[in-house]
């Protein structure tokens, strides 16, 4: 069976819009995901990037377009500048960080689920309550993201080195297991054609 190392941010416009398409291609050529939440500003920091703040005013402009073009194109719902965005990140990565350990829900649709109630339902995925409500929706225990803290930190700085060291620098990336890189939900065809070879 094949891998598939996806690294994602849940504060990622991006990563919302790639909606629940990597397992549709994952389940299609019989790929197995690894799910790596992380620190997407550390990333940046990392890599050479900046965060949308510190981008030249032609970035910004750009990229809400493109954003809204994308969601429209795909018929998805967008707020382009949510209520709580950016807040903290971590609290969701544990939780998907300990659902995965779990097992027994749906990671691709709690991933989906935390980047919609950022970029669609103005809420603070930072916020207990609206992380035991994603991990009920998606078939985990609502209690996980409690009692995974530690663990979760240490893989969420597991997950960032192991981004560098594979050459990753934005969100969403995805990387075979022969080395095969693509960045963004728009090379997702990539990818399917990819393991179709």
């Amino acid at each position: 069976m094949s891998r598939i190392d996806y690294y994602f941010s849940t504060l990622s416009p991006f990563t919302y819009l790639a909606g629940t398409r990597l397992e549709d291609i994952a389940a299609r050529h019989g790929a197995e995901i690894t799910y790596k939440p992380l620190d997407i500003m550390q990333l940046f920091q990392r890599t050479g990037g900046k965060p949308v703040p510190e981008r030249h005013p032609n970035r910004q402009t750009y990229r809400l377009m493109e954003l809204q073009r994308i969601a429209d194109i795909q018929d998805m719902p967008i707020n382009l500048k949510p209520r709580h965005w950016p807040t903290n990140g971590a609290p969701s990565a544990f939780a998907i960080i300990a659902a995965a350990k779990a097992g027994g829900g749906d990671l691709g649709a709690l991933v989906h689920g935390f980047c919609r109630a950022c970029w669609v339902e103005e809420k603070d995925i930072a916020e207990d309550a609206v992380i035991a409500e994603q991990l009920e929706a998606a078939g985990f225990d609502r209690g996980l993201g409690g009692w995974a803290m530690v663990e979760g930190a240490e893989t969420y700085a597991r997950n960032l080195e192991d981004a560098v060291n594979a050459g990753v620098f934005g969100a969403p990336f995805y990387i075979t297991d022969d080395d095969q890189r693509f960045w963004g939900q728009d090379r997702l065809d990539h990818l399917d054609w990819h393991l179709g070879r």
